[in-house]
């Protein structure tokens, strides 16, 4: 081959060594964009897997199921959403505003079982991960954008949230995560449309809208005049107040046979003074909140100010289950923090200070770390145990006990076996019938009855009817009504 030839044919080869060079180069980007959705995928199933499992072998934790199921069902009927284990004839909307629930219905009118709403909050826990990675990823870098996912993903917050079978801040989470990717990445009308449905998951979370419209002000200061957008963020911070202020003064206690709103009490003392909380549970709390999940770096930015509200009227709360770590109380704080993280992560790349450099540069990994060194002790290591998987036959016996029960009976229970019969039966609380004789009483016995004490116990809250015992097994005890 001349030199004419070799000149000629080397573009030719040049090219031909860059095209698989692209094709590379576009395949990991197409990977890296696909991470955050791939990364939602693992911990839907993980989230579903913790709450189903729980669920098979009895081991709620609270009414919450029931009472959500109830109104749920009564959405599926296109009826009032009534929850009998508030009471009978409760509408569950003066106890809580909480109409975006009325979304589950048609799934539930498929499939009507408690189980689907663990299933749906898992998937909107799992769909919150989106937004928190794709927003890391994209202004950390691919590594640690997957850090930044795994540990808000792995959060003690979100734990003990799916650990709590079933609540309304399930729709909260993606609804402020999607919100706040887009103020970060000034994107301010996606950002309040985003914000504004959470009036309709809870009425105190009006106030964190409104938050996220003084964020967004906040942000618009450095970018020079935007009357537009600040008049919207100024109208996301009076309609979530506005929203608040309706719900708690008009909404609820319209739908409260009260005519009041209950949790006021939550606040107040009562007829007496209202503890206070101890120093050391609000340290506590606030550490748990910032440090394994952010290292503090969190107090850098701004975002954080949307967390105020719920951290707020958490300490203002004289209820221990407000004050501590367990429970669901938290979890809406866990996409705040982990996004004003990643806020912070970005600006102190750019810093003077080498220490700050260096540390930010090292703590996705860390906070990742901390995330699954702490799930040895919370909910999620359980699915690394053989017993979460298999169906103890106490549990198989207690079912067989309650499937004597038949549909459509009124049943007076207490925790333990309402989540096998809100789907089938007209559930009430115990000690809580208001007059109603119900057909069976269904518990869970742990501090060493006997039968005869709890048919007495039946004579003394239904005096005017008589019970006597259906069956009992493996701890569990149902009455029937005699004629």
């Amino acid at each position: 081959m001349d030199s004419a030839t070799a000149a000629a044919s080397a573009p030719g080869r040049s090219t031909d060594e860059a095209a698989p060079r692209e094709r590379a180069r576009l395949t990991r980007l197409r990977a890296a964009r696909l991470d955050p959705y791939w990364l939602g995928g693992v911990l839907f199933l993980l989230y579903t897997a913790l709450s189903v499992c729980r669920h098979r072998r009895m081991l709620t934790m609270s009414w919450d199921l029931g009472i959500f199921e109830q109104a749920i069902q009564a959405y599926a009927r296109l009826q009032a959403p009534i929850a009998d284990l508030k009471g009978p004839g409760t509408n569950i909307l003066g106890d809580h505003f909480s109409p975006i629930t009325a979304l589950i219905a048609p799934l539930y009118r498929l499939f009507p079982t408690p189980v689907t709403l663990l299933v749906v909050q898992a998937a909107l826990f799992a769909l919150s991960a989106v937004p928190v990675t794709r927003l890391a990823a994209g202004l950390l870098g691919r590594g640690r954008g997957l850090a930044i996912g795994v540990a808000y993903g792995l959060s003690w917050g979100v734990q003990r949230a799916v650990d709590f079978d079933f609540h309304e801040i399930a729709f909260a989470m993606p609804l402020i995560a999607f919100s706040l990717e887009a103020v970060v990445r000034r994107r301010w009308r996606t950002a309040v449309l985003w914000a504004a449905p959470l009036v309709l998951v809870k009425e105190d979370l009006g106030v964190t809208a409104a938050a996220i419209g003084v964020l967004i002000l906040i942000r618009l200061r450095g970018t020079g005049p935007d009357r537009r957008n600040a008049a919207l963020a100024a109208g996301l911070v009076a309609f979530g107040l506005a929203a608040t202020a309706i719900a708690l003064g008009l909404v609820i206690p319209g739908f409260n046979s009260g005519g009041s709103y209950d949790y006021w009490n939550k606040i107040g003392g009562g007829e007496g003074p209202a503890p206070t909380i101890p120093a050391e549970t609000a340290v506590r709390t606030l550490l748990w909140t910032l440090l394994p999940t952010t290292g503090l770096l969190a107090l850098r930015s701004p975002v954080l100010i949307v967390a105020l509200p719920t951290l707020g009227w958490r300490f203002v709360s004289h209820d221990d289950h407000y004050w501590g770590t367990d429970w669901h109380y938290s979890a809406v704080l866990m996409p705040v923090v982990l996004i004003a993280l990643t806020d912070a992560l970005a600006t102190a790349r750019g810093s003077g200070r080498p220490w700050l450099r260096r540390y930010a540069h090292q703590l996705p990994a860390a906070v990742a770390a901390a995330a699954l060194a702490l799930s040895a002790s919370l909910p999620v290591y359980s699915l690394t145990q053989p017993d979460t998987y298999r169906i103890p036959e106490s549990v198989k016996a207690a079912e067989r006990l309650l499937e004597r029960i038949p549909d459509g009976a009124t049943v007076e229970a207490d925790v333990g076996p309402i989540s096998r019969l809100v789907n089938r039966c007209r559930v009430f609380w115990i000690g809580d019938t208001r007059g109603i004789d119900p057909e069976y009483i269904a518990l869970r016995v742990t501090d060493g009855r006997n039968t005869q004490d709890l048919i007495g116990d039946a004579h003394r809250m239904h005096p005017g009817a008589r019970y006597g015992l259906l069956g009992a097994d493996s701890g569990f005890v149902v009455l029937q009504r005699t004629p």
